[in-house]
C-alpha cells in the first residue's frame, strides 16, 4: 500500500479571465458568419426565397448561441494548481471535471492565437501520461497563463515521479 495521499476531485477556485466571454462570443459569432453568409450568397440563386428564409433562422439562432453559450462557459470553466495537482472543470453541455498529479505531468505549453491574442489571452495545456488526454485551461489572461507554465514547470522539476 502507498504512503501518497489520494488525489481527490474537486471543485477549484478560479475562474478563467472574463474577457474570454467576449473570445468566445466572438469566434461563435466567426462561425456562423461564413454559414449565414454562404446563405445569403445562395439567397441571390434561389427565386423561391427559401436561402433567405433559413438564413434568418440561423441569424436568429446564432444570436442565442453568441449570447447564452460564453456566459454559460465562463460559469463552468474553473482552475487551481496545488503542489500536488492540476485541477479543471470546462466544457458547457458536457462538462469535464479533471484532476492531474503533478508527477504525471509531461508537458506544459501556452497557445496564443491571433483570437487569444486580440483579447489578451491564452490557453494552456497540460499533457499528462493519461489515455484521458490534456488538460486544457482556455481563456487564461496571456501574463496568468505565462506564470502558471512557469510556476507548473518548476513544480514538475522538483516532484519526484516518472510521469508515466
Amino acid at each position: 500500500m502507498s504512503d501518497s495521499p489520494r488525489l481527490r476531485l474537486r471543485f477549484p477556485q478560479h475562474r478563467v479571465s472574463r474577457r474570454a466571454v467576449a473570445m468566445w462570443a466572438a469566434q461563435v459569432v466567426a462561425g456562423w458568419a461564413v454559414v449565414i453568409g454562404a446563405q445569403l450568397v445562395a439567397a441571390v440563386f434561389d427565386p423561391s426565397g427559401w436561402a433567405l428564409v433559413t438564413a434568418a433562422m440561423c441569424l436568429v439562432v446564432a444570436a442565442a448561441h453568441a449570447t447564452v453559450m460564453p456566459w454559460w462557459r465562463y460559469r463552468v470553466h474553473h482552475w487551481e494548481t496545488t503542489p500536488e495537482a492540476v485541477y479543471t472543470v470546462s466544457g458547457w453541455f458536457d462538462q469535464e471535471w479533471r484532476a492531474a498529479p503533478v508527477s504525471r505531468i509531461q508537458t506544459v505549453d501556452t497557445r496564443r492565437g491571433p483570437v487569444h491574442r486580440l483579447f489578451g489571452l491564452a490557453a494552456l495545456t497540460v499533457t499528462t501520461a493519461s489515455a484521458a488526454g490534456s488538460l486544457v485551461i482556455d481563456g487564461l489572461d496571456a501574463e496568468v497563463a505565462a506564470r502558471l507554465a512557469d510556476e507548473l514547470t518548476r513544480l514538475t522539476q522538483a516532484t519526484p515521479g516518472d510521469a508515466t
